[in-house]
């Protein structure tokens, strides 16, 4: 009895030169119906099989071709680099050949040239403006803690004493005026003494436990990806892991407006780290707009590359370290193309943050200085000094906070994320306001820090007495240091042991917070502090062999403006891991190009004391706690064993490998597999007597195949699902003799061939090939696994996981770390 099938098939008016695509795209629609676990984004939808395109045909034979390759991936699964990239170059190879049919196929031809730069300039506009915006609305939450500009209340404590006769500063360089009232001002209290100041008090800790429930609310209601700093979830994204929702447009808003609100809480976090994730989400949310990034995830991550760059960018304002932050801490797989992108997509992100000019100083830069005053040669043992405690700190830091963030992940505390962040922005708003430093911001901070001594400077840090004016704008401190700087010494060495120990609980609760600026915080306030000593040094040892050359004329010799400089580098550094790359943000971010031997020293220290405690930085330790399946492509592994010892199934277990038959499964075997295991991808192999490798087939292919089949036929449990086609038992003369139980099986029955599903050309290394190899072959082609054989028989898969849990194994011999099914 003859019956009718609707099939799916590819077009047949191509040319003929054109080579057969295996990777093509069938006729799709998009269900309108979301992932319910992620209502906030739609590009996860499943694909639905559209018969629109299709025609009716009667086969006399029983036998149905279908046609379907799905070209998707399912959240936390890892991308598939060849079959993408693959995929992009027949994409390209069959829109040049049709540019010859018309001229408006050649205008699409043009149009997919330059569609990579369009999108990565509109990165660049929006990342900017919106940098632009959190900039500035941080500036005016942060004041509003301590009072209000009544005439004008959008202006901030700054912008309010612009214009005022009677602008006075205090011995910390902040600014007063009658424009600005305090809290107490504006509750009628003029006079100082204890009242006002318990007020302020008050008023102070009040602020910023709202806005820090206000963060933390956001996060845990509307997007719970926006919380952290986002880089080594965006680092395990360009490494071709599939997050969906992390970068989506919900997360691009509330980490936006949580970032303004957690730092301006006073919290010991920065906003500067958190720029990259916001930048990603803008280049993730344009490569829409372009199918040719928006369809491919490979194609996608050249864009998230060259977002990365902007994020820092428009961060520091320093567009090649930002360049260069990409090459060197995030990026995956960076073309030379995505390169030149990168540099256009920060440099437009940097003009745009110039020309909104949230610094309010004309610069797109916030530490900008203003001094090149030569270092002298005996300086580089201070500076060596720097990065030794900068690596120290890292080293501290990532084992303190990688064990804090355990301990909350596997305690109850971590079931209280609102609790946790209003209780530590209590503790910290109580604690910081007592001490000026700490009071103010942490980029206030490290600008008052990173800046020279003037002539009218009344500051505690400027209190040199006896002082020559060398200059008519530095004054030549060429004198003992007065009063006010050994209360700041104080007040700075209080204020380093207060961020050192808040830092460590802060980083990793549930909102938008970077490590950027607290390390650089850190080590700002312990090179100026060493500056300072050294200086002293300098001036009452002038006689000293270390002094004796360099110090004998009558100017100063010793800068610890610049000290601050070089310790912000080398503390970061020390958390990071980050050399060239951190160089160049620190000379674009001060301007400080005349320093660049004392940076470099001080960040080679820091990694290498680093390094001898802890292997990689704080980013990399976070991936490994979070159990990301991300694999290195820049690290080393002398490993000693085979294939065989980390392939699934090992010989000694019991379990037998999951694969599919190429022409002797029924529906209903195929189906009871699924319902059994949960693999993303199966091997199909020629019979279970002869498990030679065909190919592979992916689980998500055959539930749309069996869903759709489902829908228009009757009784298919009997029904034998094929994995080869027509052609192939045509052109093959080895076909039938090779295929008798097929033929025996498919003689009464009807069969559905599902060739064009079978990616034929699967990655096989034998059992005894090293794990050197077979890790460079992972690294190197961006693999989601490779089989396993001996002789040409399948013996088992190995898969990114596996390797990433043998490495840890092999180093700390752990076997609990969970890694996410790829």
């Amino acid at each position: 009895m003859n019956k009718e099938y609707n099939t799916v098939r590819t077009t047949s008016n191509e040319q003929s030169f054109l080579p057969i695509n295996p990777f093509a795209e069938p006729t799709t629609t998009m269900s309108s119906t979301t992932n319910p676990n992620h209502p906030h984004i739609g590009d996860d939808d499943m694909i639905d099989i559209d018969f629109r395109n299709t025609t009716n045909e009667k086969l006399n034979s029983g036998v149905m071709n279908v046609d379907l390759v799905n070209t998707r991936y399912d959240d936390f699964q890892t991308i598939d680099w060849l079959k993408d990239l693959m995929r992009d170059r027949f994409r390209h190879r069959l829109l040049r050949a049709k540019t010859r049919q018309s001229f408006l196929n050649k205008i699409l031809m043009y149009h997919d040239a330059w569609s990579g730069w369009l999108c990565v300039l509109l990165v660049g506009l929006s990342a900017g403006v919106i940098a632009g915006v959190i900039d500035i609305g941080t500036n005016w939450i942060s004041h509003l803690k301590h009072g209000i500009c009544l005439n004008a209340f959008w202006l901030n404590r700054e912008q309010c004493c612009w214009a005022s006769r009677n602008l006075q500063y205090t011995n910390v360089n902040t600014e007063e005026c009658t424009e600005w009232f305090t809290w107490p001002q504006v509750f009628g209290t003029y006079k100082t003494g204890a009242g006002q100041f318990l007020l302020s008090y008050i008023m102070y800790i009040f602020w910023s436990t709202i806005f820090a429930s206000f963060a933390v609310l956001l996060v845990k209601v509307f997007a719970p990806y926006a919380c952290g700093s986002g880089i080594p979830e965006i680092k395990t994204i360009l490494g071709g892991f599939i997050i969906r929702g992390y970068l989506g447009k919900w997360t691009l808003l509330i980490k936006s407006i949580g970032m303004m609100c957690a730092t301006s809480a006073g919290l010991i976090l920065g906003k500067e780290g958190p720029f990259v994730h916001i930048a990603c989400c803008c280049g993730n949310i344009f490569s829409y707009l372009f199918p040719k990034y928006g369809r491919n995830e490979a194609k996608k991550r050249e864009i998230l590359s060259a977002a990365a760059a902007a994020g820092v960018s428009v961060a520091f304002g320093a567009p090649i370290g930002g360049v260069l932050f990409s090459l060197e801490e995030i990026s995956y797989y960076f073309p030379y193309k995505t390169l030149w992108r990168s540099f256009f997509c920060a440099m437009v992100g940097a003009l745009v943050v110039r020309s909104i000019n949230p610094y309010g100083n004309g610069h797109d830069i916030q530490f900008s200085i203003d001094y090149s005053v030569p270092w002298a040669s005996f300086e580089m043992i201070p500076f060596i000094l720097l990065g030794i405690l900068g690596g120290l700190w890292g080293a501290f830091f990532i084992k303190t906070n990688i064990w804090w963030c355990r301990f909350r992940k596997n305690s109850r505390l971590g079931q209280y994320t609102i609790l946790e962040v209003v209780g530590l922005a209590l503790i910290t708003a109580s604690i910081i306001y007592l001490n000026p430093y700490t009071r103010m911001s942490m980029s206030e901070l490290i600008k008052r820090l990173v800046s020279q001594c003037r002539v009218e400077d009344m500051i505690d840090l400027c209190d040199y007495p006896n002082s020559q004016f060398v200059t008519g704008k530095s004054k030549g401190s060429v004198g003992l240091a007065g009063p006010g700087v050994h209360r700041a010494i104080w007040q700075l060495f209080f204020a380093l042991i207060v961020q050192v120990a808040l830092v460590t609980f802060t980083i990793g609760v549930k909102v938008p917070s970077g490590l950027i600026i607290p390390s650089m915080s850190i080590g700002a306030i312990t090179g100026r502090i060493i500056g300072i000593i050294t200086e002293q040094l300098a001036i009452q040892n002038p006689s000293f062999i270390l002094f004796r050359h360099d110090c004998s004329k009558e100017e100063n010799c010793v800068t610890p403006a610049l000290y601050a400089i070089v310790g912000a580098c080398a503390f970061l550094g020390g958390v990071s891991k980050m050399t060239i790359s951190l160089v160049v943000i620190m000379f674009e971010l001060t301007g400080g190009l005349t320093y660049i031997v004392p940076l470099m020293a001080a960040a080679m220290t820091a990694k290498w004391i680093g390094d001898g405690f802890v292997r990689g930085g704080i980013y990399d330790a976070h991936i490994e706690l979070n159990g990301y399946p991300f694999l290195d492509n820049k690290e080393e592994f002398n490993l000693t064993t085979t294939a065989e010892e980390v392939m699934r199934p090992r010989p000694e277990q019991r379990s037998a490998l999951a694969f599919l038959t190429q022409s002797t499964m029924t529906f209903a075997d195929v189906e009871n597999l699924l319902k059994e295991t949960t693999h993303t991808l199966y091997p199909v192999v020629v019979t279970r007597e002869q498990p030679y490798v065909v190919g592979q087939v992916l689980r998500r292919d055959l539930q749309i195949v069996l869903k759709s089949q489902k829908m228009h036929r009757y009784r298919l449990s009997s029904t034998v699902i094929q994995f080869t086609t027509t052609s192939e038992a045509t052109l093959n003369p080895d076909y039938e003799s090779d295929n008798q139980p097929e033929q025996q099986l498919t003689a009464n029955s009807e069969v559905i061939r599902v060739g064009n599903l079978l990616d034929q050309a699967p990655i096989i290394v034998t059992d005894q090939t090293p794990m050197e190899t077979v890790i460079d072959l992972f690294r190197k082609l961006g693999l989601r696994q490779a089989f396993v054989t001996r002789n040409g028989r399948l013996r088992g898969i190995i898969t990114k996981k596996d390797i990433l849990r043998h490495i840890q194994q092999m180093s700390s011999h752990n076997s609990e770390a969970t890694y996410f099914d790829n």
